[in-house]
């Protein structure tokens, strides 16, 4: 079992274990020796986003590669995805971003990209900590203070924005008005180049990042920010990304929030009409939406369910060979175009395609039945097996039977969070928060907080 890696990479509140120095420099040195099969000399880019512990956090681990025997670039403030790309263009050993994503500013996380620019394998992961505890053992970090992260390259960011660029040739954004939320975070280095060059009247908010205000009141998190500021201005659509910008959600002209569910259908059905949709196959995760379902299968796409995390998401669509997957919070994976998600490639593409249907956002949404869902997150002390609780097993099993298999429950630890996820869908929304409310409860007597 892991005991560092969750489902997307290290995190926790930066400053305490596990991204205290003497881990983070632990990290870098068992990095920098799983890649030395590729290279005596292994080549690592580093990333990071707007959180006031990033740079120290860079520098610890930048250390920790150099005393391993890697040599390390810097691309300083630049999306997930982005590190990803270059990753994987320029033949790195591995790139690795300091963020952790939507959570608060008090967090951080490390994430870590192999040569190919995928996120590393569950086994590789494991290996890795393995090694993290060796080095825990055998010596503490050199003090933070006297250390200093590798100059920063900004050719980077501009190759990456010159790659986005190209994923929609010709895309014009001229006669329409967007409202762009970059939560204060990495995208807010790069949307407003990126969106000025497409025309078109462009309102950026949330541009002004001081370490502490990433993902505070704005961005994906908060998804009906920019769905109040889209329906104020009169705008014909808002776009939101979270803190290291892997996701997006939307904002239609009437001030309705667009989640991943909607993105998939609308980008499903399009590839689908460009014979570019594999197998007519879409994966999404446990999470997703009866409703997306239902509207994929009248359009004669199946859909699977991989479970909650885009690393098995893609893993799903590698399996089925799928060209389209992602999840309800905004994780879109376009394989042909990227090795992870991009919420400014899945802006790109989702713009690109309401370009060419003539057609606003709402109006491609509606046939999508969303049925009635909840989430209910549970701080826990502890992850303990929730099939191994009697009380939460037996909650689950009667909100099961009261459904008759008019609605879905999922009850799953966060992959990111010290937090049990209470999810149940329900024609009836009185049955639906009942029941969700009741297993809530069950974990909360159990293990919560």
């Amino acid at each position: 079992m892991r005991k560092l890696f969750g489902t997307d990479g290290i995190r926790a509140v930066a400053g305490e274990a596990p991204l205290d120095s003497p881990t983070i420099f632990a990290i870098g040195l068992a990095l920098a020796s799983s890649l030395k099969h590729l290279s005596p000399t292994p080549h690592v880019l580093l990333g990071a986003d707007t959180r006031e512990s990033s740079p120290w956090i860079s520098a610890v681990i930048a250390a920790g590669l150099r005393n391993g025997g890697a040599e390390v670039l810097n691309a300083g403030v630049i999306t997930t995805p982005g590190v990803a790309y270059l990753t994987r263009k320029h033949g790195f050993a591995a790139g690795v971003v300091i963020s952790a994503s939507h959570n608060p500013w008090q967090d951080n996380g490390i994430k870590v990209f192999g040569a190919d620019g995928y996120k590393l394998p569950d086994a590789t992961e494991m290996s890795i900590e393995a090694e993290i505890f060796h080095h825990l053992k055998a010596a503490p970090a050199p003090d933070s203070n006297q250390l200093s992260a590798p100059p920063v390259d900004n050719a980077f960011r501009q190759e990456y924005e010159a790659f986005l660029h190209g994923v929609v040739p010709g895309l014009s954004l001229a006669g329409k008005r967007i409202v762009v939320d970059c939560a204060n975070g990495a995208a807010a280095v790069i949307a407003s180049e990126l969106f000025a060059s497409l025309g078109g009247e462009i309102t950026l908010t949330h541009v002004s990042p001081n370490g502490r205000n990433i993902n505070e009141d704005c961005g994906a998190l908060h998804p009906e920010v920019v769905a109040r500021e889209t329906k104020s201005l009169g705008a014909d659509l808002g776009i939101t990304f979270d803190g290291d910008a892997d996701r997006a959600l939307f904002a239609d002209a009437n001030g309705r929030v667009v989640n991943g569910d909607g993105v998939l259908l609308i980008a499903a059905r399009d590839m689908q009409a460009r014979a570019e949709l594999a197998g007519n196959v879409v994966v999404a995760t446990t999470m997703s939406n009866m409703g997306l379902e239902a509207a994929l299968r009248a359009s004669g796409i199946s859909m699977l369910r991989a479970p909650v995390g885009d690393k098995y998401v893609l893993e799903m669509m590698q399996k089925h060979h799928a060209s389209l997957g992602g999840e309800q919070s905004g994780h879109i994976l376009f394989p042909r175009r990227s090795t992870t998600g991009d919420g400014l490639l899945t802006a790109l593409v989702l713009l690109d395609t309401l370009a060419r249907s003539g057609k606003p956002l709402h109006v491609l949404l509606n046939d999508l039945r969303v049925f009635p869902q909840v989430i209910v997150n549970v701080p826990v002390r502890e992850k303990r097996p929730l099939d191994q609780i009697p009380a939460v097993v037996e909650s689950i099993q009667q909100a099961e039977t009261d459904l008759h298999g008019n609605g879905r429950v999922v009850v799953r630890y966060s992959g990111t969070e010290a937090l049990a996820r209470v999810m149940i869908e329900a024609e009836s929304e009185q049955q639906m928060r009942e029941h969700a409310e009741r297993i809530a409860q069950a974990i909360r007597v159990e293990i919560g907080v």
